[in-house]
């Protein structure tokens, strides 16, 4: 549930409380029974995932970021059989 911010406007005194979203907005002063304003804040906003960053849209030959090199692979090895040992002639 939401933290909300009120401020008296007779007495100024300020607090926050914690409402539903369907909760009815508070209009009396618990201090002074004077009337209430809501304050509002600035919120954080948090981007998440791609389509938020100019880079997400670019072409990879535009970019400035280099792929990462590939490992370098084993040498295969020879398909041939190994050639047969010459017999001794006598």
């Amino acid at each position: 549930m939401p933290t909300y911010a009120y401020a008296c406007k007779d007495c100024s005194h300020a607090f926050d409380i914690v409402q539903a979203f369907s909760d009815s907005s508070l209009t009396e002063c618990p201090e002074c029974q004077g009337s209430l304003r809501k304050k509002f804040n600035s919120v954080g906003v948090v981007f998440k995932g791609s389509g938020f960053y100019r880079t997400d849209s670019r072409d990879s030959k535009g970019s400035t970021v280099s792929a990462a090199p590939s490992a370098p692979s084993a040498p295969a090895a020879s398909a041939a059989p190994a050639p047969a040992p010459a017999a001794a002639a006598s």
